[in-house]
């Protein structure tokens, strides 16, 4: 029997992170030289290096024998919890029955895209994760490319919502910023959220990263700015490095009594609950302690450390433009300086200088433009800086904390270089690049030239 696709499946393409580290593995088994014994230099995957809280871990092995289905929206011990968490750390003051739990933010979010009603809004560039569960749901949508400062423009905002006719629309937020590191202070939020109550704007704020803001006094959640429009989703992924656990949580805005009865039976049909070991292990994540703080201000400061070697290494290409970061693990490289030489080339998309990267000799692995809900033209790349070993990098900080630049700067070169190589590969790609393109140029004069 020949099995029939549904055409909506057949139109999605296959995640673009997944999609590379096949084309990885594949190069990897195929090239011949003995270099590439080694690998790769990963900038192209945005997992946290650490290890899980000691302390989640061992309420994992405690309650690895609870084997009874959850409650739909979550545990009370986990909901209390998340409330608390959200009380101490983000100041704002959450009734437990808002908040729905699930097996990670990216499944919450197409579940709030699945019943909210309206056009999506989403800025670029975005995560990868998003338009393809936007297309899925077949939702209607609008790109809503950021400033030069790569951050929403308001007035933008406004000018794209005039001119979609839909009851609601429904603004993706992802704040702090993947792929460019960027955060949004106070003053932009309520900005946003002027237009977004002007104009009957829904938004989804992604807050995953939230608590690896470098400097944490600075952030503040859009659910505190606008809390009777704000969808907030967070987890354990990014900030617990606990990606592999599967547990993220939404929290409802204020007054949403009946979207809560229609999420709840959504939940219930696709996954039922989320694992309820994984729930009680959570519990401890999101409790405040000594243990969890300590873990949180070693780890952000580590990625801090990190984000500002990676800045000043790509700043220092000629030509090359680049988002400071403020929080996460990720910045946004322009390489579009270097358009005419790469397209001399025949490397006419980003996707085609990823794949000039990662070839011999320079055996470097990024995420282009195009992943990122740019045009494919666009040469931008997102840069993730989590190449190393977290575990010991984590107690090398515990150890001795650099407090000067300078010992900042030697901590990044002896703890992570994997780092170090990797972006002097990206140099040398560009500067071998302008001498092919120079070389190609003088062949052609050369060859055109009449002899005497």
């Amino acid at each position: 029997m020949r099995f029939v696709v549904d055409q909506q499946v057949e139109d999605i393409e296959l995640p673009e992170n997944l999609k590379l580290n096949t084309f990885l593995q594949e190069f990897h088994s195929d090239c011949p030289h003995l270099e590439c014994s080694f690998g790769f230099y990963g900038f192209a995957f945005g997992q946290s290096p650490f290890p899980v809280p000691k302390i989640m871990q061992d309420a994992l092995i405690k309650n690895a024998g609870k084997g009874t289905y959850a409650a739909v929206q979550g545990i009370p011990e986990l909901r209390e919890a998340i409330a608390k968490y959200n009380k101490h750390y983000f100041s704002m003051d959450i009734d437990p029955k808002r908040i729905y739990v699930g097996p990670g933010t990216k499944e919450l979010i197409f579940n709030l895209l699945e019943i909210l009603h309206g056009t999506v809004i989403l800025p670029t560039p975005a995560w990868l994760g998003y338009l393809p569960q936007i297309r899925l749901l077949k939702k209607n949508f609008h790109m809503l490319p950021t400033q030069a400062n790569q951050k929403i423009s308001p007035s933008d905002l406004r000018k794209l919502a005039l001119r979609l006719h839909d009851r609601q629309k429904v603004l993706i937020l992802n704040n702090p910023n993947n792929p460019t590191g960027l955060l949004y202070n106070r003053l932009e939020l309520e900005e946003i959220a002027d237009v977004c109550r002007e104009q009957s704007i829904a938004v989804i704020s992604d807050e995953i990263y939230a608590q690896t803001t470098y400097d944490f006094t600075k952030f503040v959640s859009m659910g505190k700015i606008y809390p009777e429009g704000t969808f907030v989703t967070n987890g354990l992924s990014k900030s617990h490095a606990a990606g592999g656990y599967r547990l993220g949580y939404v929290i409802f805005p204020q007054h949403a009594l009946d979207l809560k009865i229609q999420f709840k039976k959504i939940l219930a049909t696709e996954y039922t609950a989320v694992s309820t070991p994984i729930q009680y292990a959570a519990v401890k994540g999101f409790e405040i302690s000594d243990e969890i703080n300590e873990y949180f201000e070693i780890t952000r400061n580590i990625h801090k450390i990190m984000g500002e070697y990676v800045y000043n290494e790509l700043s220092k290409i000629e030509g090359v433009k680049v988002t400071k970061p403020e929080a996460t693990f990720y910045l946004l490289a322009d390489f579009n300086h270097y358009a005419p030489e790469l397209q001399a080339m025949k490397i006419n998309t980003s996707q085609k200088l990823s794949e000039a990267l990662i070839v011999h000799p320079y055996h470097t692995a990024i995420v282009g433009g195009d992943s990122l809900v740019l045009e494919r033209t666009d040469y931008s790349a997102r840069i993730a800086y989590v190449d190393y070993d977290g575990a010991k990098v984590y107690e090398n900080y515990k150890k001795q904390k650099p407090k000067t630049s300078a010992e900042r700067l030697e901590f990044a070169k002896t703890n992570a270089p994997r780092i170090v190589a990797g972006l002097e590969m990206i140099e040398k790609f560009f500067e071998k690049l302008k001498e092919d393109v120079a070389a190609n140029l003088s062949s052609k004069r050369d060859s055109l030239s009449v002899p005497n």
